[in-house]
Order: structure tokens, then sequence, then C-alpha cells
């Protein structure tokens, strides 16, 4: 069985990355959570705010927010399918 394939260059805490890829976390998104950290330190997952449920936000609001993070297919979803994917992103 191969080993794992190292993540590119620009990650900065590649154990994090791979901690948080093996939790189902997308590229980006470990990406993400792992190079913040490198650069903040562990406070990174206090930091933030609370948003509300996507469950209560409007098909357009949901759709314009799964074209700020590159979803393809938004167009044609439906609101379950839209939650599902950027609860999944």
């Amino acid at each position: 069985m191969p080993g794992k394939k190292k993540p590119g260059p620009s990650v900065k805490n590649p154990d994090t990355y791979e901690a948080l890829r093996d939790e189902g976390a997308s590229k980006e998104k470990a990406a993400r959570i792992s190079n913040a950290q490198a650069n903040q330190g562990k406070k990174v997952s206090r930091r933030g705010g609370r948003s509300g449920s996507y469950d209560d936000w409007t098909v357009d609001k949901l759709r314009k927010r799964a074209g700020e993070i590159g979803i393809d297919g938004r167009s044609k979803m439906n609101k379950g399918e839209l939650v599902e994917a950027l609860r999944n992103h």
C-alpha cells in the first residue's frame, strides 16, 4: 500500500493538515486551518463568531454563498442539497 501523498509546499503545518484530511475536511479547508495555526498558534479554533444555521437561509443566499466558495452545480441544487454541500465543503 503506498504511503500518504505529502501536501504541497504552501501547507505550513503538514501534521495538522493530514489530521484534518483524515477527519474528512476538504483540501482547501485543511490547508486554510493548518496555515492559520502555523501563523497564529493553537488559538485559531477559539476565534470566530457564531453564524445562523444554513437551514434558516433563503435559497438565493445559499446559492450566493456556494458561489463564493466555488461549489459546482449550485444553480441546479435545491435547498437541502445546497445546505449539505455547504456543510461538507
